[in-house]
């Protein structure tokens, strides 16, 4: 059975099961991040996370992926802008969800993923990457945008400091063997449905480690309690 959100007669985005396996799919288009597409992001998760309650202790993996070429093009920054608490209480309350979810998460880069939608891929633990087609990329620079520091603490946790320096400051566009060289992806594959079917593999590789069940979100807290620490912090807004 797959379940639509926030609504099926406004598909932003599908939840479906497969054995352990959760497949969260994003269906807007290019994946812009605005209220009413975090709020069926976060619908989904809630779905998820009351299953899980009544299966903890089970084996459980979430996979994200995308449709088409955008895995997600990142915020719809004239909304974020204009939108009061989209920062708070949206897109980094989102990112913080993601990094402590309290199952493996694998995110299946299909196509792009830039600036925020980097963040989101980077918040996973584990990333698969079509070897075909798309970039991973922080574009901030050339937007130019600055940086939140929570962001910040997380690309410096799940980036070397080489590539961290060429990603924020140069904006590069990693390819897939890029980013694998890089370590900013665990996998990469030919094809949109090669990079689906590696990510649910290395989903069902990890699924068994949901057994720990509230502590497996626990550690991914400590794990990253420096960048949640500040995302978490209210007030930000961009100056552009």
């Amino acid at each position: 059975m797959t379940s639509f959100y926030p609504n099926p007669t406004n598909p932003m985005v599908s939840l479906s099961r497969e054995g352990p396996l959760f497949i969260l799919t994003m269906k807007n288009g290019e994946n812009r991040f605005t209220t009413t597409f975090v709020n069926a992001l976060f619908l989904a998760l809630d779905n998820i996370e009351q299953i899980r309650e009544v299966e903890d202790g089970q084996p459980a993996a979430l996979i994200t992926v995308g449709e088409g070429k955008f895995f997600s093009n990142g915020l719809d920054l004239e909304h974020a802008l204009s939108t009061p608490g989209f920062f708070d209480d949206y897109y980094l309350k989102l990112l913080v969800r993601i990094l402590t979810f309290p199952i493996p998460t694998v995110a299946a880069l299909n196509g792009h993923s830039f600036a925020g939608g980097c963040m989101l891929a980077l918040a996973h633990d584990y990333r698969v990457m079509r070897s075909d087609k798309g970039y991973i990329c922080m574009n901030e620079v050339d937007i130019p945008s600055p940086l939140h520091p929570g962001m910040a603490a997380i690309v410096r946790i799940k980036m070397l400091p080489k590539t961290y320096r060429n990603c924020v400051l140069q904006g590069h566009k990693f390819t897939a063997k890029e980013a694998l060289e890089n370590q900013l992806v665990d996998i990469i594959v030919e094809g949109e449905k090669g990079v689906l079917s590696e990510a649910k593999e290395l989903g069902k590789k990890w699924a068994d480690k949901a057994k720990a069940g509230a502590i497996y979100g626990s550690l991914k807290r400590e794990m990253y309690i420096e960048g949640i620490n500040n995302l978490e912090i209210k007030g930000w807004r961009p100056k552009l």
